[in-house]
């Protein structure tokens, strides 16, 4: 089975290495791009037979490739997406899952691409339509819905700063507080959104979830 496939990842060798893999077993890439803006443009202009892309994009490196990936699917229930990842973050696989449409969709973590069977077998089964999720984000999600205090996922150096976040402390005010730079600060509160099973929205919104969150427990 060739498929025509779009794939989307910003750090070049492992984009090259993906292009060269899916060429190895018959696929044809046309379109490997290093950003969600580009990704989300090749999509609609090619109307590939599979979208495969990494979460964390340029600009923010935060949800970017997966905000793209789930508003293309949102768009065109025929759209096949399998994401790669480097963390089995449920808040991700969830997101992904939301949107309801007949084409495949995976959630694969990247060590699985070492397991070069694996990976081409994930990639021919998504895009047959079948939902393909890698195991440790199935055992997170029931770990999950065991947990009975969402704050039990995260660090105390991210209890922390959330707490100062309920204060109403901004990023910068954080960072003087801990001794930490922005790009930190942005870092955790980035594995809150993602720990608290916020879904990708304004930073803004997210924020406000989040402390609700903290104050509920």
């Amino acid at each position: 089975m060739s498929l025509r496939i779009v794939l989307a990842e910003d750090a070049a060798l492992m984009r090259a290495g993906l292009v060269g893999l899916l060429e190895r077993f018959g696929h044809t890439v046309i379109a490997a791009v290093g950003d969600a803006e580009a990704l989300v443009a090749a999509a609609r202009q090619y109307r590939p037979d599979l979208v495969i892309t990494d979460v964390r994009m340029p600009p923010g490196y935060t949800d970017e490739g997966l905000r793209a990936a789930v508003a293309l699917r949102a768009g065109d229930p025929t759209a096949a997406v399998l994401v790669l990842s480097q963390y089995a973050a449920t808040a991700y696989a969830a997101e992904l899952l939301g949107p309801s449409g007949r084409a495949g969709v995976g959630y694969l973590l990247k060590d699985r691409v070492g397991d070069v069977a694996e990976f081409a077998d994930t990639v021919v089964r998504v895009a047959a339509g079948e939902t393909v999720i890698d195991a440790d984000v199935i055992r997170q999600l029931l770990a999950r819905q065991r947990a009975t205090d969402p704050l039990d996922r995260l660090t105390p150096r991210e209890r922390e700063v959330l707490g100062l976040m309920a204060e109403g402390r901004s990023n910068t005010a954080i960072g003087r507080q801990l001794v930490i730079g922005d790009a930190a600060v942005a870092k955790h509160i980035g594995n809150i959104f993602t720990k608290l099973d916020l879904p990708p929205a304004e930073d803004g919104h997210r924020r406000v979830l989040a402390v609700l969150t903290y104050l509920r427990s």
